[in-house]
């Protein structure tokens, strides 16, 4: 049934994006009075087709769904057969450089145009997402500096002193916010309420780099979701956790006398104290931590064990945790969630092209290439998650198809555009030779980069 839905999930998501992008392509081309023979969804033998008695475009849907393509009527690609007079303005290579360069970057641009429309949905709609709750953070992080201590609910962040205060809806609207300003190596102000009112916590993001803002980004600052339960809800046999008494349905409350409520700040504790005796204190609640029950101080030593990821020797007590953080249902108004899109929608497409850029001077994994079959599970997770999930998933893959296709790799959409502001510069057309030899060497990049893709799909299938 799972395997269904995400080949379902997988198929609509791909048809959805395959059309609006091909459409961009298709609709300005005929505003700007360009013939177009063929629309086609997928390749290779056709399922599907239909002519439009009004405008001669044939409509396809061919059998492999990958991809699709917008033939229009062009010279360069008519076998020597020779065109009707009447019908050469209306020829692809006989319009100007600017409308050529409009029809080519309006797929791209019809790709960042849907991710607007469906985050606009998203906010519009509302999404539940945890609050902004802050957890102990870990010593010496920037968010330690800055005087957390945990529990506090941030409520805006302003750049530097004087810079407008904006409020803080939700973690992901905080994180966000945090993205951004260390994108641009800004000092930020946080407000933050606490039992004993509102404070502001100065967070220097200037000398954050660009190689460090990926997913660990907020675990290096030292923010995790906090004000939760984290409970055990298993304990493996044999292990460290079980020669101490744990047991499923303990609630942790402290290490050490330091609060805790958040799993990752746990673990990282843990990993750092292999051998040595730590107290944890706990509620016994027998049901999950759901029903309070006496607090009991239990001493334990986490087994030192090697790290099958880093090869490093950390500390583990072999407990399952559970952590049930609070959480908040965000929603705007139909304005406020357009620009909420928009700006989501630009912060993604760079974050993007500035990951991509990492990987190409080695600063960043090959790995976070994804392919089909990473995309499909995605597709099917975020489809049983709710519509909301789903949607957000086809905004992403959205942004990063059109910012894939604004890249300047000769075979893509970006490879055609270098060509046309090349001709914009010069007056003089990229000619056939050295079009053919740059389509040859984009044509191996992208086969290299499907290659590494694929290769970091079954990796993640299979774990090897």
């Amino acid at each position: 049934m799972n395997l269904l839905i995400e080949l379902l999930a997988f198929a609509v998501a791909i048809g959805v994006l395959v059309v609006v992008h091909e459409y961009g392509h298709y609709s300005v081309a005929r505003l700007c009075g360009v013939k177009v023979l063929r629309f086609s969804i997928g390749f290779g033998k056709p399922l599907f087709q239909w002519v439009s008695p009004k405008t001669g475009t044939e409509w396809t849907i061919a059998a492999l769904p990958l991809g699709g393509y917008v033939k229009m009527l062009d010279e360069r690609e008519t076998g020597g057969e020779a065109i009707d007079a009447e019908a050469l303005p209306h020829a692809f290579n006989r319009q100007s450089v600017w409308r050529r360069f409009a029809i080519v970057s309006a797929g791209p641009v019809a790709n960042f145009l849907l991710a607007i429309v469906l985050f606009a949905l998203v906010f519009a709609t509302g999404v539940t997402e945890p609050a902004a709750i802050v957890a102990a953070p870990a010593a010496n992080t920037p968010a330690a500096v800055a005087g957390f201590d945990g529990g506090e609910t941030i409520v805006a962040v302003r750049t530097g002193n004087a810079g407008e205060s904006e409020p803080v809806r939700s973690w992901s609207d905080l994180r966000w916010k945090l993205l951004g300003a260390a994108f641009d190596h800004k000092r930020v102000v946080l407000s933050a309420k606490d039992a004993h009112g509102t404070s502001d916590f100065q967070l220097d993001l200037r000398g954050i780099k660009e190689k460090d803002v990926d997913d660990d980004f907020m675990s290096r600052l030292g923010f995790e979701p906090g004000g939760g339960k984290l409970t055990v809800a298993g304990v493996q046999p044999g292990s460290a956790a079980q020669a101490a008494g744990l047991a499923a349905g303990d609630r942790l409350l402290a290490v050490d006398g330091v609060p805790t409520d958040n799993a990752t700040a746990f673990i990282a504790f843990v990993k750092s104290h292999a051998g040595k005796a730590v107290t944890l204190q706990v509620e016994r609640g027998g049901q999950q931590g759901r029903v309070a029950g006496p607090l009991e101080n239990i001493s334990i030593v986490p087994q030192l064990q090697r790290d099958d990821a880093t090869g490093q020797q950390i500390g583990r007590i072999g407990a399952e945790l559970a952590t049930q953080v609070p959480s908040i249902n965000v929603r705007y108004g139909p304005l406020e969630s357009l620009q909420l899109g928009a700006r989501r929608t630009w912060d993604l497409a760079v974050y993007s092209v500035r990951m991509f850029g990492r990987m190409v001077v080695g600063e960043a994994s090959l790995k976070n290439l994804s392919g089909p079959v990473t995309i499909a599970d995605y597709a099917g997770k975020s489809a049983r998650l709710g519509p909301s999930a789903f949607l957000s998933f086809l905004a992403l893959v959205s942004i990063s198809l059109g910012v894939l296709n604004l890249l300047p790799i000769p075979v893509l959409d970006g490879g055609h555009l270098l060509y046309y502001l090349v001709e914009a510069v010069t007056g003089k057309v990229v000619s056939d030779r050295w079009q053919l030899v740059f389509q040859r060497a984009g044509l191996a990049c992208i086969v290299a980069l499907s290659a590494i893709a694929l290769f970091n799909d079954l990796a993640r299938l299979i774990h090897f």
